[in-house]
């Protein structure tokens, strides 16, 4: 497993702060090039959760320790940039919600687990189970992304090793190959990082072609706070050329930026 290589750095403990810095920087900056190779495996991960959520389904996550986590991160925050209900993405950790903040031992070499835990959530052969794991060989995952199968699910992965039993499991498999640790064997840097990016573009692509944004924006965001709400009407000012008061009323009046638009456009 190239994850699990020598880091091509060494005696770091010896090396003064900028150096450390600097380093990381030059290992980091190769990531988005292993995404840019992915490219054709997401692109067919997209498509058939474009499918599945267009038909009334759900995209579930399943993964262990920073796998687990980056996928609740990125579940979590649909509903508020893509106005979704929650439920239509799900992330789901090795563990249960408590090793979000702290680790459960073993949690992630029950391979019969995920599967117990999406049975909590009715799972129907409409959803898409997406396994995340740096290794590829989480038995966590990989028992859940076979029984999702054998259930008639569509199953996808995000992994950053080739040739795993992860990408094996899976219908929809993307290997983002990031190669050896800053610090060996430490998967939350370049790894972590490249499960991220992946993640970002799975969803955010998938409800860009679900009709969730307008032209660049998220005109279906939830307006929870201030700065969403100062957002929304900005974001009217520029689509309808309003002053900010009356974009301020439209926004309040209608409780979204694409109802506001929609609204206004009919007059």
């Amino acid at each position: 497993m190239t994850t699990e290589s020598p880091s091509e750095f060494n005696h770091l403990e010896t090396l003064p702060t900028a150096e450390l810095l600097a380093s990381m920087n030059q290992l980091d900056q190769t990531v988005p090039q292993a995404v840019a190779r992915a490219l054709p495996q997401l692109e067919a991960l997209v498509e058939a959760t474009v499918a599945r959520l267009a038909a009334g389904g759900r995209l579930f996550y399943i993964g262990a320790g920073t796998s687990g986590r980056l996928g609740v991160l990125d579940a979590s925050e649909c509903p508020p940039t893509f106005g979704v209900p929650h439920g239509v993405v799900v992330g789901l950790i090795a563990g249960g919600d408590t090793a979000i903040r702290k680790a459960v031992e073993n949690a992630e070499d029950d391979a019969q687990q995920a599967w117990q835990d999406l049975q909590a959530y009715d799972i129907t052969a409409k959803d898409i189970v997406v396994g995340i794991a740096a290794s590829g060989r989480t038995p966590y995952v990989i028992g859940g992304l076979e029984q999702a199968r054998q259930h008639g699910l569509a199953t996808g992965c995000i992994v950053c090793n080739p040739d795993s039993a992860v990408a094996a499991a899976a219908e929809f498999p993307v290997e983002v190959v990031t190669g050896p640790e800053f610090v060996t064997g430490s998967t939350r840097l370049k790894a972590g990082t490249g499960q991220k990016l992946a993640l970002n573009m799975l969803t955010t692509a998938t409800f860009i072609r679900l009709g969730r944004v307008k032209g660049n924006k998220m005109v279906d965001m939830q307006l929870s706070n201030a700065k969403l709400v100062d957002r929304g009407e900005r974001m009217l000012m520029e689509e309808l050329g309003l002053e900010q008061s009356k974009a301020a009323e439209l926004l309040e009046l209608h409780g979204s930026v694409r109802a506001a638009l929609a609204a206004y456009s009919g007059h």
